[in-house]
């Protein structure tokens, strides 16, 4: 359990941070967010939070589309999180939530003359998808949102009931998770994740054109698949039945990190275990967000003073 939030404009005890039921953002889903993992490395002592200032810079694009006024700049933020982190004083991987919301208590559909408020917690926080070295998907039934009806790059709350959807259907169902299809049936994301497959010696992912949410993960994997690994990323439009064919498939996301997908419904992907490839990505990954290699580690913004972090009240 969390022990502070930053609620409207200070640092509060978690218990006060509370909205009422009439607020506009509760009733008619009219906020963001964004998901940002810290990881603590136990070796230095230290909580890193991962790629920070990409994570704002969304919020903020999220914010416009939306039509929110954040009042904090992508510095501001990015403080505000490392000392709430302080605060909280973890010593195990986190996960931050900043919100922006319409606040109004008042009834009426719209986003326009209504007062905007940013909030933020943070979590410990583990696994997202139990499996992260074999998971189980599902093909939904039902389909991503569209670009022209609720803009999938924006983080936007109530835009999740589409997950919510995908995600209980597949778990309900005996699977870890959903892959979810466009309206013209081409892969888009899993209920809450970027989508990557393996096919001829290159990784290859939906556009950002198919419904997606431009990943910071996502864009962090075809980083480390280029500069690492030497295996360049091909963005196209992907059919449903390549997938079945493809020689290993995976997840990512803030949320759900790597997770290699091991089996679609009653069809193996590859062998059916975990493949080479994703086994790297994986191992490079999270020696990246917890600041394991120098090359990467302006990705990663330490918490804590250089003796280790023991909080602060």
């Amino acid at each position: 359990m969390p022990r502070y939030a930053f609620f409207k404009g200070q640092f509060v005890p978690i218990e006060e941070a509370r909205v009422s039921i009439m607020t506009h953002a509760f009733n008619y889903g009219t906020g963001c967010f964004e998901g940002i993992r810290a990881y603590w490395n136990e070796e230095e002592g230290q909580l890193f939070v991962f790629r920070l200032r990409e994570h704002y810079e969304r919020m903020h694009r999220s914010c416009r589309i939306l039509r929110i006024h954040l009042p904090y700049s992508v510095e501001e933020l990015s403080a505000l999180t490392v000392e709430l982190l302080r605060r909280e004083g973890f010593r195990q991987d986190a996960y931050i939530r900043p919100l922006a919301y319409k606040a109004d208590e008042v009834i009426g559909v719209r986003l326009h003359d209504l007062t905007d408020e940013f909030a933020m917690f943070a979590v410990p926080f583990g696994r997202y998808i139990e499996q992260e070295e074999g998971a189980h998907v599902c093909i939904s039934s039902w389909r991503r949102v569209d670009d022209n009806a609720t803009p999938a790059r924006a983080k936007i709350t109530g835009a999740y009931i589409n997950s919510a959807f995908a995600k209980t259907d597949a778990v309900l169902s005996g699977y870890d998770e959903a892959l979810v299809l466009t309206d013209t049936g081409h892969i888009s994301e899993g209920s809450a994740e970027n989508f990557f497959m393996v096919r001829q010696g290159c990784l290859v992912t939906p556009p950002v054109t198919s419904n997606i949410l431009e990943g910071i993960t996502r864009d962090t994997i075809i980083e480390l698949a280029r500069q690492e690994m030497g295996i360049k990323t091909i963005q196209r439009s992907i059919d449903r039945s390549e997938i079945y064919i493809c020689d290993e498939a995976f997840l990512c996301g803030t949320g759900c990190q790597v997770a290699a997908i091991t089996r679609i419904e009653h069809r193996p992907i590859g062998n059916g275990t975990i493949g080479p490839v994703v086994t790297r990505l994986r191992e490079l990954y999270f020696d990246v967000v917890r600041g394991k290699l120098p090359r990467y580690r302006h990705w990663c913004t330490p918490v804590y003073e250089q003796s280790g972090g023991t909080g602060q009240e």
